[in-house]
């Protein structure tokens, strides 16, 4: 993580007063970094340009308003999906409002998003939570388009995602196929899913089902201090984990 005010005073402070300057610089710096919650050039640059620097449920919706614009123009079922996700979170009036600003401004296409993105490269499920949103907006209106789908695979490559992994979410919203986490009906996907192969001993699969909900259990994602979107994401993976390790304990036959 790159601090942009702490780096600038530092700087200016060198320049003034040689190391002891550098180092009272760097601590002005840092708190106004805190201050204006920089922590990237992106984030400098926006609030040069009189952007404010979005919050993570704000952040969704510029995301979901650049995705929904990608092909030039927003359709009713763009609108009716940016709903969707704002009524799974749960969101108040207040923060509905804040959406609806985003969603917007994501339409108009000026916000740096590679800066935003970057800052979750070191919180998974946040950013898992963010591409599983952005490809149901994809598939909002029957299909994901290959513009659509080059945007959310670049999206995923500043959050530190290879594109396999990327267009592997995109199976799970795809209309063509039932819903994974309704009865898991594809077993090779489930299989996926868990990180096992067709003949893995029931030991291994067993023990890569218990360390994948482990990890993405919501009580533990709660207690680190995550947002209500990590959160209610951590319930859909959990719910999707026990779906396909059922199907694949009846397909192989094993408890």
């Amino acid at each position: 993580m790159l601090w942009p005010g702490t780096l600038l005073g530092a700087g200016a402070g060198y320049l003034i007063a040689s190391i002891p300057g550098a180092m009272l610089g760097a601590l002005l710096g840092q708190a106004l970094d805190r201050r204006l919650a920089l922590q990237s050039w992106a984030d400098l640059r926006a609030r040069l340009g009189g952007r404010p620097v979005p919050r993570d449920d704000e952040l969704l919706f510029l995301l979901l308003g650049r995705l929904a614009k990608r092909d030039g123009r927003v359709v009713e079922q763009h609108i009716q999906q940016a709903r969707v996700e704002m009524r799974r979170l749960n969101m108040s009036e207040p923060a509905q409002r804040r959406a609806i600003a985003a969603f917007n401004r994501g339409k108009d296409g000026r916000d740096p998003l590679r800066g935003y993105l970057r800052h979750f490269r070191t919180q998974p499920h946040a950013a898992e939570g963010l591409l599983r949103a952005c490809w149901r907006m994809a598939w909002a209106n029957g299909r994901a388009t290959r513009n659509e789908r080059e945007l959310i695979v670049l999206w995923g490559k500043w959050l530190g995602w290879p594109a396999a992994k990327v267009e592997a979410l995109a199976a799970e919203h795809d209309t063509q196929r039932k819903p994974l986490t309704s009865k898991v009906n594809d077993y090779q996907h489930a299989l996926t899913l868990l990180g096992v192969q067709a003949d893995s001993e029931p030991a291994h699969i067993k023990r890569a089902y218990r360390r994948l909900l482990s990890r993405n259990h919501p009580d533990k994602i709660a207690g680190s201090g995550a947002s209500q979107i990590q959160v209610r994401d951590a319930t859909d993976r959990t719910r999707e984990l026990h779906s396909a390790y059922t199907l694949i304990k009846e397909r192989r036959g094993f408890r």
